[in-house]
């Protein structure tokens, strides 16, 4: 800590890092340095000057495994910590390795907060590692709000934590749902847009070399959140070949208006043009080819790309037809155009039999009538013959001798009974077709209905999953204590083979919570708000939720949107881990133009500039700093992989980022003398200075990390104590009178 022209210092974060030195009292730094190294720049082609001190980098404490408690923490303050992430392990119930925040009570809350007095030291909180974003994914690939909302509360309590200590990050994990590399689409004002494509169209990523071509999506019945089925790029789907004009004409519509038949346009069988706003509809739309030589419809198969522009196709005509551009939820997309070619063939072949089923139903209906028409008539013959002659109007059995088929005498009967006989089975058969017509009708209503409801994971969280981020954002503004120090929510990317992995996906739930959050502050009413009075649930309602199920909004502040969208965005931020966004080295393809040395540099261009994109939006509220070989995430401590570390640094300091850096030790606890040694490495690797003094030959400062890295803390230097016979005796004493140890 500066004080005046020189150095000194009053707590564990000092300003010399040898242990058997004395504290630094008013000494001066190295000439040519200054404290935190603030004016170092390396020649390294990616570093140039990006300026991280011993204060500014702290590291992560993942409670049950690098501490076990507050004692635990402040060991880690002690060896010099400038500021402590405290990450959760557990997720739901706590367990003694894998904590969670309510295993930490009031008493330790308070000690906490005493350390980061004493030591002004900052505290950040992560939250359970079990959270994967707010979608509520089990482990069988469905999706739950329930589940989503336990998250929330999973979320929550590390708010509370949070809170408790004074204002910061709560970072949660966004790995919101599985979709291909090769076919990350986001929609913006300039239209969908594939991030897996560079301006080029060159392909970058790819998680296998057959992934271009059998690239799989899911899909999700938005009523239950439940996964209905994998689509798959390769798959080849039979879809009929509609009946379309061949050349321009003057015609009739289906109401028998004239008009004029485009080439192109859909017709019936008649001739007639389908108009507009029934050509998808399965009754009065669009009809196959029927083939007169082979008395077949026409089918033809077809790819994934087919269903591309048939998407593209289906919102046009919604726009033409409702004169708008459908929003986000109404957009059909190419996966969900695939699975409704099945799911159309499956209602119609439904619709096809209740419609036989319905005729023959009506057909069983005259024919029971007739039959009834006749049994009177032999009735009114029975009461005027008498019984002597009646043997005269006796008829064979039908039904005998068609079962015998002539082979034993016929049997008569009276023609009454032969009649009442065929009413019975008339009425079994009209049941039968009854039955049939109308549950065929119902399953083709409820495959109609299963369309409209058929959605891709990001309709589900753009709907539900960003409402629960922006409620997390208006939990963390309402705990905060001090709007100069809030409490904010730090959404991380994490793996790249899950949405939100990708930057641009990051900024999009970002964007998309601080909207929702904005909207929840300023709207009086929203969809499911808080229910005053019992609600009636009508068909009506069910299908428009966001119209009939606005209720009072608990969040409603009324202020403006201004005010709301300078809340939302202090209080839902971006954590950026320099770890993460080199997992997608490994998936990444070289340009075949190029040497190996030209594409990890573009590799390395592609890091830096999504970073760029986030940082200039001003989105980072934290930064976790690790290390790896883009394989997977073992948290090496930054500069023992190929992570452009400083590079990433570099840019977000360009942009103003002053908040937290914390290395998140992992590999080094394992393999090398211990955690601390992670963030040892990390401090010699911003080129921080250390200061001290003696012991070091005569010089006043130690001149390398390595005579202190692993000299007090390791075993390959000698030590400044000596120990076993040639130590003095316990009895020897200083003369102060202190004990030698």
């Amino acid at each position: 800590m500066k004080f005046g022209s020189g150095y000194y210092s009053h707590q564990p974060i000092v300003d010399y890092f040898n242990a058997m030195d004395p504290q630094t009292y008013d000494q001066k730094a190295p000439e040519g340095s200054s404290h935190g190294h603030r004016d170092h720049e390396e020649s390294h082609g990616e570093y140039h000057g990006a300026e991280l001190g011993i204060k500014d980098i702290g590291m992560s404490v993942p409670m049950g495994i690098s501490a076990a408690n507050v004692a635990g923490i402040y060991s880690k303050i002690r060896m010099g910590a400038g500021n402590i992430e405290i990450q959760f392990p557990g997720y739901r119930s706590g367990q003694r390795n894998a904590q969670t925040p309510e295993m930490l009570g009031e008493d330790q809350r308070q000690a906490i907060r005493e350390l980061s007095l004493a030591n002004e030291v900052k505290f950040n909180t992560h939250a359970s590692f079990g959270l994967m974003g707010l979608m509520g994914r089990d482990e069988r690939g469905n999706f739950s709000i329930y589940n989503a909302t336990q998250d929330l509360f999973e979320l929550k309590r590390a708010i509370d934590f949070q809170a408790d200590l004074g204002g910061g990050s709560v970072v949660i994990h966004s790995g919101e749902f599985e979709r291909p590399m090769t076919d990350m689409y986001l929609d913006d004002e300039s239209g969908r847009t594939n991030l897996a494509r560079d301006q080029s169209g060159r392909l970058l990523f790819k998680q296998a070399h057959t992934q271009e071509l059998d690239a799989k999506f899911e899909l999700l019945d938005d009523r239950t959140s439940q996964k209905m089925e994998t689509v798959q790029k390769d798959r080849l789907v039979a879809v009929p070949v509609w009946l379309t004009e061949k050349k321009g004409r003057w015609g009739v519509d289906q109401d028998g208006n004239k008009v004029y038949i485009n080439e192109g346009d859909y017709i019936d069988y008649e001739q007639k043009k389908i108009k507009l706003q029934n050509i998808y509809d399965a009754r009065k739309g669009r009809v196959p080819v029927f083939d007169p030589d082979s008395n077949r419809f026409r089918t033809e198969l077809k790819s994934f790309e087919y269903f591309r522009s048939e998407a593209e196709k289906w919102n046009r005509w919604f726009e033409r037809v409702n004169e708008r551009k459908p929003n986000y939820y109404e957009k059909r997309y190419p996966e969900e155009s695939f699975l409704h070619a099945t799911l159309e063939t499956q209602e119609g072949h439904a619709r096809g039999w209740a419609l036989q089923y319905a005729q023959e139903t009506g057909r069983w209906i005259k024919v029971i009538n007739k039959l009834e028409d006749m049994k009177r008539y032999y009735d009114e013959i029975d009461k005027s013959i008498p019984e002597s002659e009646k043997w005269k109007i006796m008829r064979q059995d039908p039904e005998f001798s068609q079962m015998t088929r002539g082979l034993l005498p016929s049997e008569t009967k009276h023609p009454v009974d032969i009649i009442k006989d065929e009413i019975d089975q008339a009425r079994i058969r009209l049941e039968f077709a009854r039955q049939a017509s109308a549950s065929q009708e119902q399953q083709a209503e409820d495959t109609k209905e299963t369309k409209s409801h058929l959605i891709t994971p990001i309709k589900r969280l753009e709907r539900q999953g960003i409402r629960l981020y922006a409620e997390a954002g208006l939990h963390a503004m309402r705990k905060t204590k001090d709007p100069e120090s809030p409490v904010f929510v730090s959404v991380e990317h994490i793996f790249p083979e899950r949405f939100g992995g990708h930057i641009e996906e990051l900024k999009w739930i970002i964007k998309k919570a601080r909207e929702r959050m904005v909207e929840m502050l300023t709207e009086p009413t929203i969809p499911y708000g808080t229910s005053l009075s019992p609600t009636e649930v009508t068909a009506e309602k069910v299908r428009e939720p966001d119209k009939y199920f606005r209720q009072p909004n608990p969040y409603f502040m009324g202020i403006s949107k201004d005010e709301a969208s300078k809340l939302a965005e202090r209080h839902i931020k971006a954590t950026i881990d320099t770890g993460h966004i080199n997992l997608w080295r490994k998936y990444w393809q070289d340009d075949p133009r190029k040497s190996k040395e030209q594409n990890d540099m573009a590799f390395n261009k592609w890091i830096t500039g999504q970073i760029e994109s986030i940082a200039q939006e001003g989105m980072v509220g934290n930064v976790h700093l690790a290390d790896n070989y883009g394989y997977q995430d073992d948290h090496l401590a930054p500069g023992q992989g190929n992570s452009p570390v400083k590079a990433i640094v570099n840019i977000l300091k360009k942009y103003g980022y002053e908040k937290a850096y914390t290395v998140e030790p992992g590999a080094d606890a394992s393999t090398d003398l211990s955690d601390f040694h992670g963030l040892m490495k990390t401090w010699r690797h911003f080129g921080s200075s250390v200061y001290g003094m003696g012991g070091m030959g005569g010089a006043r400062f130690p001149q390398s990390w390595g005579d202190i890295q692993y000299s007090f803390f390791g075993q390959n230097k000698p030590p400044y104590y000596i120990f076993g016979p040639y130590a003095p005796s316990n009895d020897w004493t200083l003369w102060s009178a202190v004990p030698l140890e």
